[in-house]
């Protein structure tokens, strides 16, 4: 089945786990969703059940993919469809001391041909889409020459999606936080590509922040990612299949998508997921809103019960229709 994905929450390490995606998938039916970048050693000799297993709401779902090793990469991909995966997407763009230590991530612009070879040997696998999300350089990569010839050595073994992270990364010298604020945004080069390799589907992330940017990047591109600034305030989220999507569908309230959010917890707390190990990817739901610190320390107390969070939609229920008169 093939889903649009003009938008997409970004994977992020430690945070996209599969309670954070069900979450965000209550808030948005279309947005495209990431895992967290997952290595393909761990796929191939850990927990697959631990490292894999999603709910079924989630769709469209992509498994991104850490790893150098054509042959265990077309391993994982086979994989990944048999999991049920919408899409499997090759890492080229994390810059962390462990990546460089496997010889993937943002190391790979270095060596387009082994992500090539990847492609390639991915695809001949599986049958899923294999694409890719790197930066616009890496280290002394200082040219827009450089990245088309990234981009078109991949492109020849069949890979079609590129997403493009509009920084520079610095292996040496940044740590990975810094590698997503110092290098400057250049997003002129992945418009760039966009016109120079018209047949590709090119995306853009870094540095958005709000879906009036991402409007504004689609116009020059296809798809948009956004990070961090989704995890930190998940309700913009709410407009998403509105704005992008122009789907006719009434917007959710936070309240609807906590009362959703605590039945889903209650059924993985009955199979042993602490709690707190899900509500922490909801701190930011009332970002913004005249409770918001409220509702965190609710959530930063010593202990975080099920039946907290109901006195709390109690509160905000009340709250809401005192406001609206």
């Amino acid at each position: 089945m093939n889903y649009p994905h003009k938008f997409s929450v970004a994977p992020m390490m430690d945070w996209t786990d599969r309670h954070c995606r069900y979450f965000h998938r209550l808030i948005s039916k279309q947005a495209q969703l990431y895992t967290e970048m997952i290595t393909s050693k761990a796929i191939l000799h850990g927990d697959k059940n631990r490292l894999l297993d999603y709910h079924e709401a989630e769709h469209p779902l992509v498994l991104q993919l850490g790893g150098s090793d054509p042959s265990e990469m077309a391993q994982c991909a086979k994989i990944a469809q048999d999991w049920g995966y919408d899409e499997v997407n090759i890492n080229a763009g994390c810059p962390s001391d462990r990546v460089q230590s496997g010889s993937f991530g943002a190391c790979l612009m270095h060596t387009p041909q082994v992500v090539a070879q990847c492609v390639d040997a991915m695809k001949q696998a599986s049958d899923l889409s294999i694409t890719v999300k790197s930066r616009i350089g890496v280290d002394d990569m200082e040219s827009y020459e450089e990245l088309a010839g990234f981009i078109a050595t991949v492109e020849q073994a069949g890979c079609d999606t590129f997403i493009i992270h509009a920084r520079k990364a610095w292996l040496k010298g940044l740590s990975p936080k810094e590698n997503r604020t110092v290098p400057p945004l250049n997003y002129d080069w992945a418009y760039q590509i966009k016109q120079d390799f018209p047949k590709l589907t090119i995306g853009i992330n870094g540095g958005v922040n709000h879906l009036e940017d991402a409007m504004n990047h689609l116009e020059k591109v296809d798809s948009v990612m956004l990070g961090r600034a989704v995890y930190h305030q998940p309700y913009l989220l709410c407009d998403v299949d509105t704005q992008i999507y122009q789907q006719n569908t009434p917007r959710i309230s936070r309240e609807q998508v906590l009362l959703n959010f605590i039945e889903y917890m209650k059924s993985q707390h009955d199979q042993g997921v602490p709690i707190r190990s899900m509500t922490r990817h909801i701190l930011g739901l009332y970002h913004g809103r005249p409770n918001a610190k409220k509702f965190r320390q609710l959530l930063s107390g010593a202990t975080v019960e099920l039946k907290h969070l109901y006195e709390w939609l109690d509160f905000s229920t009340q709250r809401t229709e005192e406001a609206n008169g």
